[in-house]
């Protein structure tokens, strides 16, 4: 039996493809309101060895994307701020497994909503990637 989708997003990609393959860098969007800190990462791209870019982020009725995507470009929204988007370093928890081997992903799905959370296990621990209110969480 096939996993519920998301009603506006679909199913996505298969993240079981990066099974096998070596995480290259991340690149991560970032909101910078007007006044206050950096907030996010809104969203994430997992550059892997075979040269694919997997996006994840949040969609609006609060599954979990996971696409076959490159980064944006920086973007501005006037009053609002500005998104960043670039390397990351070690903001967020996939920056540690970095040159490591994906052995392993997990999902898991609501009726509802679809995709809700993601698992990508590496040799020296696991990433958590899922919403949280609206809001993409990783730990």
């Amino acid at each position: 039996m096939r996993p519920p989708e998301c009603a506006l997003h679909g199913a996505g990609t298969d993240p079981r493809h990066l099974v096998g393959r070596r995480l290259e860098r991340v690149v991560a969007a970032w909101y910078l309101p007007v006044s206050g800190a950096r907030i996010g990462p809104l969203d994430v791209w997992l550059v892997d060895s075979a040269e694919g870019c997997t996006h994840i982020t949040t969609g609006s009725d609060w599954c979990l994307i996971v696409e076959a995507s490159h980064p944006h470009a920086d973007y501005d929204m006037q009053e609002l701020g500005h998104v960043e988007v670039g390397p990351v370093t070690d903001e967020t928890p996939f920056a540690r497994h970095i040159g490591e081997e994906v052995l392993s992903v997990r999902e898991e799905h609501h009726p509802w909503a679809g995709r809700v959370a993601l698992d990508v296990v590496f040799s020296s621990g696991r990433v958590r990637c899922q919403g949280w209110e609206g809001d993409l969480r990783l730990s």
